[in-house]
């Protein structure tokens, strides 16, 4: 696949795009649900989310004394589409709803919305926990956004280009970039994990503060604000394969079948390591991000420049 295959189909891929993502998202959910109850030793792990999901949708929705009602549901509904916008630059094999020439740029650009997004939902339920838990998320994202910046970096020198659909077809004739770029493949999913609240990040979620950011949130309201969670999750999954893994490249099968399997495999390991990572302070990740993240990074984009240069 060259630079010039990569198609723009607007309205057909908005639907593909859409469909998968919500799709991906359902695996993860059902997934986590899945080694959640068998971690717990409980059954009935996969087959709970259906009743699960129904008693969201009858809850009436909780209010709280002198909220900011616009703020709370900003907050929500654009973790909901935030994902969406994501996933308009990650081409699927050779089709992609925009080919930006700053597509590695838009990228960054609505993950670090995301930061806003999270305060917001915080802020606005004018919450003692809640309003804990989003500042708790602007902690941790001061420690994961700019080594993760750095990350997104890396393919593009790598590339000499920003669009993702560049940076997928510089992999196809040559090694994907993940095998000599593993420190910026790492950091970025440390990234994904930071922007979509999961993890060893969730401590803005956490039961220590009732729940955190997402303490005053229900019926709907809270539905909408987790699904953001796991699409940003698929997301950020997505958008590794043709920044990392070699896009469409693969052998017999079509490129946007290998984009598939590559996305699920990621967004499986993401899921596993839920319960594999522990918590981490936001006052501690900060000290790992500042001294041991970012230096890191910054000598694998070095590593990365002189590579290209010698290329050239």
């Amino acid at each position: 696949m060259t630079d010039s295959a990569v198609v723009t189909v607007s309205a057909l891929w908005a639907v593909i795009a859409g469909t998968l993502l919500c799709g991906f998202a359902v695996f993860a959910v059902t997934l986590d649900a899945g080694l959640s109850a068998r971690a717990h030793g409980a059954g009935g792990g996969w087959f709970t989310l259906p009743s699960r999901l129904a008693r969201l949708l009858r809850q009436r929705r909780r209010t709280t004394v002198a909220a900011d009602t616009l703020l709370w549901r900003v907050g929500g509904i654009g973790m909901f589409i935030g994902a969406f916008l994501m996933v308009a630059v990650i081409p699927l094999g050779r089709w992609t709803l925009a080919d930006l020439d700053v597509g590695v740029v838009w990228f960054n650009t609505i993950d670090v919305l995301v930061w806003a997004l999270v305060w917001l939902t915080g802020w606005g339920a004018n919450s003692t926990h809640s309003l804990v838990g989003g500042y708790r998320f602007l902690a941790h994202g001061l420690a994961y956004e700019l080594p993760l910046m750095f990350a997104l970096v890396a393919p593009a020198i790598a590339a000499g280009s920003l669009r993702v659909g560049a940076v997928a077809s510089a992999q196809q004739d040559d090694v994907w970039f993940v095998v000599w770029m593993p420190v910026a493949f790492l950091i970025y999913l440390i990234g994904v994990m930071g922007f979509s609240v999961w993890g060893p990040f969730a401590a803005a979620l956490a039961t220590d503060i009732a729940g955190g950011a997402g303490a005053e949130l229900s019926a709907v309201d809270r539905l909408v604000f987790h699904a953001g969670r796991y699409l940003f999750l698929a997301a950020g999954a997505a958008f590794s394969v043709p920044l990392f893994l070699g896009g469409g490249a693969g052998p017999w099968l079509p490129a946007w079948a290998w984009v598939l399997i590559k996305t699920l495999v990621v967004l499986a390991v993401l899921v596993w390591l839920r319960r594999k990572v522990p918590l981490l302070r936001p006052d501690r990740f900060m000290s790992i991000g500042w001294t041991i993240l970012l230096p890191a990074i910054v000598v694998q984009d070095l590593v990365v420049s002189v590579v290209a240069v010698w290329k050239g």
